[in-house]
């Protein structure tokens, strides 16, 4: 972006407080510590956008777990999904002995975690499952459902708590609808 504007020059309004994605936090690591005692499981966040999530999900998780993170595209600096999903960076852990759960901070179209879904079942977790703070289910592309979904949101183009636009705000607490002005040009 050639020119920083203000914050608040990019923001419609606020779509999920702080307090609301806390309490979603809190209660997705209870049932995750709830499902998972006893187990051997990692944690794997999608970047860059999952960090965030990530960071807040596995301090309320209050068992072992071991973590490791993969980068994959299928935006690049577009504010569409192009449907091609590009590894960028892979895990470096084997997964044959451990359950899995994908953390990824927003479900779209769906592609991106179909991708991901089928690339690590092929490495023989003993389990597999998803976790998502928020979810666009209007958009959805393909047929999927997280195992562990936050807070389903309405199909508007979302800032903030990890989410970007062209790789920016995603150190906003809060989610926000970007204001349509700023991606309509």
């Amino acid at each position: 972006m050639d020119n920083i504007k203000e914050i608040n020059e990019y923001l419609d309004r606020v779509l999920v407080s702080k307090e609301q994605i806390q309490e979603m936090v809190a209660d997705l690591g209870k049932r995750i510590t709830e499902d998972y005692n006893g187990k051997k499981l990692i944690l794997i966040g999608v970047l860059k956008g999952g960090f965030v999530f990530l960071s807040d999900l596995v301090r309320e998780i209050k068992i072992p777990v071991e973590m490791d993170f993969i980068a994959v595209s299928s935006y690049g600096s577009s504010t569409k999904t192009s449907g091609v999903v590009r590894l960028i960076k892979d895990i470096d852990v084997p997964l044959n002995d451990k359950h899995v759960i994908i953390v990824e901070d927003i479900i779209d179209s769906g592609l991106t975690l179909t991708y991901l879904k089928e690339m690590f079942a092929a490495r023989n977790p003993l389990s597999l499952k998803i976790c998502t703070a928020f979810d666009k289910p209007e958009r959805r592309k393909v047929e999927l459902k997280a195992e562990y979904s936050g807070i389903e949101i309405p199909d508007e183009y979302v800032v903030g708590y990890g989410l970007d636009y062209d790789g920016i705000l995603r150190n906003l607490p809060e989610l926000y609808v970007l204001d349509r002005k700023i991606y309509e040009k």
